[in-house]
């Protein structure tokens, strides 16, 4: 087997809880006194345009939330947005333990909207150990599009086999897998750590 070169990561699920996942936006319609099928419709048929960077963050609140006057304000609203994540301290450590250890790279591969990704990287202290950041808002392709995947590869200029990948939605799994990645379905960190073992990481 190839010598791992590069670790690639998600964030949410893996490093940090989900940016707005649906139990996020669920709290949110419950604090905020919304209707939660409506804003849930909503945001299915705009998010994509947000996560792209097509949209501001203000601008994907105006088409799910502030469409009609609120009794709270947008400030209020972003503050919660933000406050929902959350770190996952062994999985922090062990990817920059595996960085310090192993001398790879890392850099994450993600999909989420700009203002959400520079307030988790500042909060979180990410660029502190990863080497770069292929977010779906910077790079304008979306997992499970393969191009986001090509051009994690390219920057980091390692092919497949000298990359491993650590994900945990089955789907963007599969399509890393498919393209000769390492990839690495995460679900708890004791089975993620003996995954990086069992490809030379340990």
């Amino acid at each position: 087997m190839a010598r791992i070169k590069t670790l690639f990561t998600d964030v949410g699920g893996v490093l940090l809880t989900n940016g707005w996942d649906g139990s996020t936006r669920a709290a949110a319609a419950k604090k905020f006194h919304l209707n939660p099928t409506e804003t849930d419709h909503r945001h299915h048929l705009t998010f994509d345009t947000y996560e792209i960077g097509k949209l501001s963050l203000d601008e994907y609140l105006d088409r799910i939330v502030f469409y009609e006057p609120r009794d709270f304000s947008r400030d209020d609203f972003k503050e919660f947005m933000f406050a929902q994540s959350q770190p996952f301290p062994e999985m922090l450590d062990l990817v920059r333990n595996t960085k310090a250890r192993h001398g790879v790279k890392v850099a994450v591969i993600s999909n989420e909207g700009r203002e959400l990704t520079e307030y988790r990287i500042r909060k979180f202290g990410l660029d502190d150990f990863v080497d770069f950041f292929v977010s779906s808002c910077f790079v304008r392709f979306r997992k499970p599009d393969k191009d986001i995947f090509r051009m994690a590869l390219d920057l980091a200029q390692v092919a497949p086999e000298e990359a491993a990948y650590l994900e945990d939605r089955q789907m963007f799994y599969e399509v890393a897998r498919s393209m000769g990645i390492h990839a690495i379905l995460h679900d708890t960190y004791e089975k993620t750590r003996e995954a990086l073992s069992d490809l030379g990481l340990g």
